[in-house]
């Protein structure tokens, strides 16, 4: 008996992964990328004649080992930089907090401030290991059906009840506890210096629409924390920028039997008697398939590649109301020379600049930036998460040149007075460089090009529905069983044989490729039936 043709949409990392899955299973996916390239938002791109960037994403989920090993990647030529210290914070007095892999090593960095927080740090860190390893279960589990779950779904849920109930009494409490809470309250609760706090409540709303006091922003905060320990996240990232993630991840696919197409836009999913019938492509071609595998975000694919017609009006309605409006923007910039941080003024302290710098010195700072987005403003003194990739990787520019990645918070989709013209863009550039210039000085004058990547540019050119990096709203009742929809989180949809692959399913937060590989797992035994 033939096996099904299999289309998918979108050669993103989590569409990669479907795909190579797929393959192995012994299907013959075919994957359609409407860029001229693979990776979706893991991607190098030459931004200016010498400079390239990791464009989008700068910085790894981190990716799911059992992705690593099952795909080989090294042998497609992945090579992998570890930054350490990870994160560095810096502050305006000319202060710096290096945060390590080595617990030791932070607590020592942390005592420079206080010693009690010194003491509390590694006690700190084991407890968020031991709170977010129960949620780490999770991970790579398929939310269970919530009318009828199967047997398999009953056994997984007792066994993450059991690791639930050996976090002890104490531990049950504050996993129940810290959820819902603010970012802002659980770092108080531990902690007294400013920076630190900030630093670790930062987690909990990268990327979102919430500030450190938003209600719900410690969950995102622990379900990081559940791929990652580290209380401020890590800085892994490919030789070569992300795009050499995904092309590893293409010649992977492509090795397993997967064909991927680029410049291949599709316009229309084709549907017939409730299933999927074929996909339409801008070229006029039409190619039929019994299953097709969405890595665009949920309403991207529901609501514009799919008719409405096919779907429940109620289904519209909820799916209407599927928050995924962002908040970040992204700043390229080509550099003539490396910038002198005045917190890194040290010879020893260039090591702290093949991580990841944290500007945002304060939970009041960071709540600030945040207040303006709710007006339909970008924020003039921005939260950003910043790399300088060339200190480890002089590949990604001309000898003794560099290139600064800036991811700034909070740049709103909707912004009011005109909405996101040219003048806005380069206010919102300029905004982003004065705010660099506070802790390095002589950063503008090394500017030699800057790229400024706004939501609504996201949503133009990268296909990111609402300008969001994550395809929809990382908050409690988006996650879990509800992402998309409640009642639609293992990876199908109503219209049979079409199914979703990517960030806006579970559990959808970065490049972990967990979805994908999630995603894969099910459609298989799907097919199978």
């Amino acid at each position: 008996m033939a096996k099904p043709a299999v289309v998918i949409i979108g050669a993103g990392h989590n569409g990669l992964i479907t795909a190579f899955y797929l393959a192995k299973a012994g299907y013959k996916p075919i994957v359609l990328e409407r860029r001229e390239t693979v990776g979706g938002a893991a991607i190098t791109e030459e931004f200016h004649p010498g400079f390239k960037c990791s464009t989008l994403a700068h910085a790894m989920g981190p990716l799911a080992p059992e992705l690593i090993r099952g795909m080989k990647l090294k042998r497609h030529g992945l090579e992998w930089i570890q930054a350490e210290p990870a994160v560095t914070a810096l502050h305006p007095d000319g202060r710096c907090l290096p945060l390590y892999a080595d617990t030791t090593k932070s607590a020592e960095a942390i005592a420079n401030f206080s010693e009690k927080d010194a003491r509390r740090y590694p006690e700190f860190q084991r407890t968020l290991h031991q709170v977010a390893g129960v949620l780490a279960r999770t991970l790579t589990m398929t939310p269970p059906e919530i009318d009828s779950p199967s047997a398999g779904d009953i056994f997984k849920l007792l066994g993450t009840g059991r690791a639930f109930r050996k976090l002890g009494k104490k531990g049950m409490f504050r996993l129940l506890r810290w959820g819902p809470m603010a970012a802002a309250d659980l770092v108080a609760e531990w902690f007294e210096t400013e920076l630190l706090r900030a630093v670790i409540a930062a987690r909990g709303i990268f990327g979102t629409a919430m500030g450190p006091w938003s209600a719900g922003s410690s969950a995102v905060l622990l379900m990081r924390a559940a791929s990652d320990p580290h209380p401020a996240g890590s800085a892994s990232v490919p030789k070569g920028g992300m795009g050499a993630l995904t092309q590893a991840m293409a010649a992977a696919a492509t090795k397993a039997g997967a064909e991927i197409r680029t410049s291949a836009m599709v316009l229309h999913i084709a549907v017939k008697d409730g299933a999927v019938n074929s996909v339409v492509l801008k070229s006029g071609e039409e190619l039929p398939a019994s299953a097709i595998i969405s890595n665009a975000d949920p309403r991207r694919t529901l609501l514009e590649l799919l008719d409405p017609v096919n779907l429940e009006p109620d289904f519209i309605v909820k799916l209407r109301n599927y928050r995924c409006v962002g908040t970040s923007a992204k700043v390229n910039l080509a550099l003539i020379g490396l910038p002198q941080f005045i917190a890194l003024k040290d010879a020893e302290d260039s090591n702290f600049l093949t991580g990841r710098l944290h500007i945002g010195p304060d939970i009041d700072y960071l709540e600030r930036a945040f207040d303006h987005s709710k007006y339909g403003e970008f924020s003039s003194k921005p939260y950003l998460d910043v790399t300088l990739p060339t200190v480890s990787d002089a590949s990604l520019a001309p000898e003794g040149k560099h290139v600064m990645s800036v991811y700034a918070q909070f740049a709103p989709y909707h912004l009011k007075n005109g909405g996101w013209n040219p003048k806005q863009r380069e206010a919102l550039g300029e905004a982003v460089v004065k705010t660099l210039a506070h802790y390095a000085p002589n950063l503008p004058s090394l500017i030699e090009k800057r790229q400024v990547i706004t939501p609504l540019d996201l949503e133009q050119t990268y296909g990111l529905t609402g300008g969001h990096i994550f395809h929809g709203e990382l908050a409690l009742d988006q996650l879990f069983i509800m992402r998309p929809l409640l009642g639609w989180a293992r990876y199908k949809t109503p219209i049979r044989g079409l199914y979703l692959c990517g960030s806006g399913t579970h559990p959808g937060d970065g490049l972990t490729g967990t979805s994908g590989m999630n995603a894969a797992r099910e459609i298989i035994k799907d097919l199978k039936r």
